[in-house]
């Protein structure tokens, strides 16, 4: 075992300040911690924090590594040199050492004994742009000169090839098993759980593609807490970077003492998804773009609701792998508008008329309301109007007409173009106005409404309630509302404070 703490926390910055800003933190979350030196600007920072790290010494398992250039790191030293730093990082406190292949292959046994004899040895291999065919090869080169430990990072275009990468971790304590890039950082999360003997995050700077923050894998997916049973749920999409799906469904299952975690797929080949179900062991997943209409391919069944909209939102995972499909976007409408105006009888304009404008006049229209909509794309608007028995309004009418409800469900005035709005003030005639957008969490269209004295409601709103509703067609129970609610706000509340700096 090369420490308790299994969350290694990865301090990387420029200056000796920073990185000892960083440990600082890091060792409030973890007690083991990477010491990127190949990030300090020069020598003389570089020897600085070795100074305070000697000097303070800090109760935890610091891994010393000065990675080169030649193997994806900042050090442009010679590998001499590069000995002679890791041998003072050792002296001052480090009790592991990082030595990457390319310079430990020109290395002999008896010189790392003598420099670094003290230190505990990880021998490195980083693949950033070729993934080698055969990685079980690699991990026995790596241990022939009988490290401590191994750690071999592999670049993975799909996440069935990351899966390949964790295999070499099951039943051997020391091995570190990281796969890398966006479509890996599920299986980073469950390394560990995997057999990994490490799992690396960053304080701030990310140092590999694909990385989660420490924050992130301590917190929110609690990855030194994940075990074989642990119950997987995901969403699959692309992009899915964006998503804070992880954060209501997550803090769901921390309510409720729930061993289960909700993890972020960045789906660019749904049947590289669909063919890692099993290995993973996913209970169920929530679909978002482009996927949507796509997994209705795959479904072993679907509830007729899902089926007449035509696109599902959410997959539970039964038995012998079938895939039963719901849509719970529907559910989150009506839950969003039903406490705000008598939905039988009203009159409710969507302004759109893709996937979610289709989720949106299903729920309407079965509600009772009468539905009107305008698009841009006037085939699409025909379309969705006679599949719920509702009207096309052309665009020219609204400054004439009067509605109970407008629903936006076009993505215009989201982020980062939070400044526009899809209607104009003259064309906001109704009762209220809901915006399915939710970054922003007040849109332009939204601030528009309430200047003429309209009520609002915020796609933040339909966001809880279809998620809740995801929730507990997975777990059977009654979800942790406002627990998640409130998570989700702060969520966004930190993001608009960070993007207003």
């Amino acid at each position: 075992m090369i420490a308790n703490d299994k969350i290694c926390a990865v301090v990387a910055a420029a200056n000796a300040t920073g990185m000892w800003k960083q440990l600082t933190l890091a060792l409030r979350a973890t007690r083991t911690a990477e010491l990127r030196l190949d990030w300090l600007s020069g020598d003389g920072e570089m020897d600085k924090f070795l100074a305070r790290l000697e000097r303070q010494r800090p109760h935890a398992t610091l891994i010393a590594t000065c990675r080169r250039v030649e193997a994806g790191g900042k050090f442009r030293g010679t590998i001499a040199q590069q000995l002679v730093h890791l041998a003072a990082a050792v002296r001052s406190g480090c009790a592991w050492y990082d030595l990457e292949i390319e310079s430990s292959s020109q290395c002999p046994a008896e010189v790392l004994d003598v420099l670094l004899g003290e230190g505990r040895r990880i021998a490195s291999a980083h693949f950033f742009k070729r993934s080698p065919r055969n990685l079980q090869r690699v991990a026995a080169d790596l241990g022939q000169g009988k490290p401590d430990a191994v750690k071999i990072a592999v670049q993975c275009d799909s996440l069935g090839r990351s899966l390949d990468v964790l295999r070499l971790a099951r039943g051997r304590k020391t091995i570190i098993a990281v796969p890398m890039g966006d479509v890996a950082l599920p299986a980073r999360v469950l390394a560990l759980r995997e057999g990994s003997a490490l799992a690396y995050a960053p304080v701030e700077n990310a140092t590999a593609p694909g990385q989660a923050t420490l924050d992130a894998l301590k917190n929110l997916y609690r990855a030194d807490k994940l075990r074989r049973k642990t119950r997987v749920y995901g969403v699959i999409g692309n992009p899915i970077g964006h998503s804070l799906s992880p954060v209501l469904q997550n803090t769901g299952f921390q309510a409720r003492r729930m061993d289960a975690v909700f993890l972020p797929f960045l789906v660019r080949d749904l049947r590289d998804f669909l063919l890692s179900i099993e290995r993973l062991g996913i209970a169920g997943f929530s679909v978002t773009l482009p996927h949507k209409q796509a997994i209705l391919r795959h479904l072993d069944d679907c509830d007729p609701m899902a089926a007449a909209i035509g696109a599902v939102n959410t997959v539970v995972v039964r038995g012998g792998g079938k895939l039963y499909g719901y849509n719970t976007d529907y559910v989150g409408v009506m839950r969003a508008l039903e406490q705000r105006i008598p939905l039988r009888g009203s009159r409710a304009l969507i302004f759109g008329a893709g996937g979610a404008a289709r989720a949106v006049a299903f729920a309407l229209a079965q509600s009772g309301a009468s539905v009107c909509v305008c698009a841009r794309r006037a085939r699409a608007a025909k379309a969705l109007a006679r599949a719920v028995g509702g009207e096309v309004v052309e665009r020219p009418r609204l400054r004439r007409e009067f509605f109970d409800a407008i629903v936006n469900t076009t993505p215009v005035g989201m982020h980062p173009a939070a400044g526009r709005s899809p209607l104009e003030a003259r064309e906001l005639n109704c009762r209220l106005v809901f915006d399915l957008i939710y970054r922003p969490r007040v849109t332009k269209l939204m601030q528009l409404a309430a200047r003429r004295g309209i009520e609002t409601v915020s796609g933040v709103e339909m966001f809880v309630a279809q998620g809740t509703a995801q929730w507990e067609i997975w777990t059977g129970e009654r979800a942790p509302v406002e627990p998640m609610r409130r998570a989700v706000l702060r969520a966004l509340a930190r993001e608009e404070k960070i993007g207003g700096r």
